[in-house]
């Protein structure tokens, strides 16, 4: 399987996969720290609506169309012939069925965010790197060191330090079980979260394909698609889409402010999944797990600022090990990538002096 990185020219240059990496970047960055704030407005307000808000986390997938439309034209100016689209039919089903574990844990994520405040819910989805470590290292033979294995235990005991003491930030009016329920349905969603990522780079790897970056939007629609398919099942069983005119009638906010927080809950959460994708095909599924890790301060902080939350101690505990976890895992990848430079120029300049030492 070949990956392809968008070039200019045919050979990819360091300088412009770094640039379409740190788009990349942001754009989860955004995401990540956008969607669970306006995802838990739409609860504060009167939203009760699960199944409804977990389908909002990927229905903003006909965005995507827009630049697939956009790489199309550009293809098919250069070559008449060029397909329109690039995904085979294998890659498709397993991108179906990818899309199929996403909507069910769009579906324990949305019910954490509507039982947790953003800054606990947080908290725990930054667990999801331990999780996106181990997966990684089963299905994309991801390497450990001690930094890295530093890393996970410090996240996994950071999310744990939140589970000795889940009465001091409960909402008002919500029992003590309830609060229990979105805990690990929380965990669950970390859990399932960090599946996923290391499987869409085992199905970047088993692609039997040219991997482009057209082609991972093509994946991310479908993915997006099916996801949306199963919350849709379970919006009809729930009878969400007869009770959304009502609820909107009764939002906090106002109907108009309402429609405004549905809508733009799809569109930052497309940009959270698309810049997820983006960051492992760039790079790697555990970087992504990193990086949702790492805006853990920024959510943290903003939820805080704009919902008032409490920050205990337990929180600030959890925090530290979760910020100290990103750092050890960031200064082990700084210091393998700088072994693994030094092996290269190594077995270069070897190979340079066996070639001119023939006869």
């Amino acid at each position: 399987m070949e990956i392809e990185k968008p070039t200019a020219t045919g050979a990819v240059a360091a300088v412009e996969k770094r640039i379409f990496l740190i788009i990349n970047c942001i754009i989860l960055a955004i995401g990540n720290c956008g969607g669970p704030l306006i995802m838990r407005l739409y609860f504060l307000h009167g939203g009760k609506r699960v199944w409804f808000s977990s389908w909002l986390e990927t229905a903003g997938w006909p965005v995507i169309l827009i630049p697939l439309i956009v790489s199309y034209t550009r293809r098919r100016k250069a070559d008449p012939e060029a397909r329109l689209i690039l995904m085979k039919p294998r890659l498709c089903l397993a991108a179906a069925v990818i899309g199929i574990l996403t909507g069910f844990d769009d579906y324990l994520y949305a019910y954490g965010v509507a039982k947790l405040p953003v800054s606990t819910s947080a908290l725990i989805i930054a667990s999801q790197l331990a999780f996106t470590a181990v997966f990684a290292y089963f299905l994309v033979k991801q390497k450990f060191t001690a930094y890295s294995v530093n890393a996970v235990v410090l996240l996994t005991v950071g999310a744990a330090v939140l589970g000795l003491h889940t009465s001091g930030d409960r909402p008002k009016g919500e029992s003590n079980k309830e609060y229990l329920m979105g805990f690990f349905m929380t965990v669950a969603a970390a859990v399932v979260y960090g599946l996923v990522l290391p499987v869409v780079e085992y199905t970047y790897k088993k692609a039997k394909q040219a991997v482009t970056y057209t082609l991972v939007m093509e994946i991310q629609l479908v993915m997006c698609f099916f996801a949306t398919l199963v919350c849709t099942v379970g919006m009809i069983i729930n009878k969400d889409f007869q009770a959304i005119s009502g609820e909107a009638e009764g939002f906090g906010l106002g109907v108009a402010k309402y429609y405004i927080v549905v809508g733009w809950s799809a569109v930052i959460w497309q940009g959270f999944f698309l810049g997820a994708i983006g960051v492992i095909f760039y790079s790697s599924s555990l970087l992504s797990g990193i990086l949702i890790a790492v805006m853990l301060p920024a959510t943290e902080l903003l939820a805080v600022i704009f919902y008032h939350e409490k920050f205990q101690a337990e929180k600030g505990v959890s925090l530290f090990l979760s910020l100290w976890g990103f750092i050890s895992y960031f200064l082990g990848e700084i210091k393998t990538s700088r072994k693994e430079k030094m092996k290269q120029k190594t077995e270069a300049q070897l190979a340079h002096q066996t070639a001119t030492a023939e006869p």
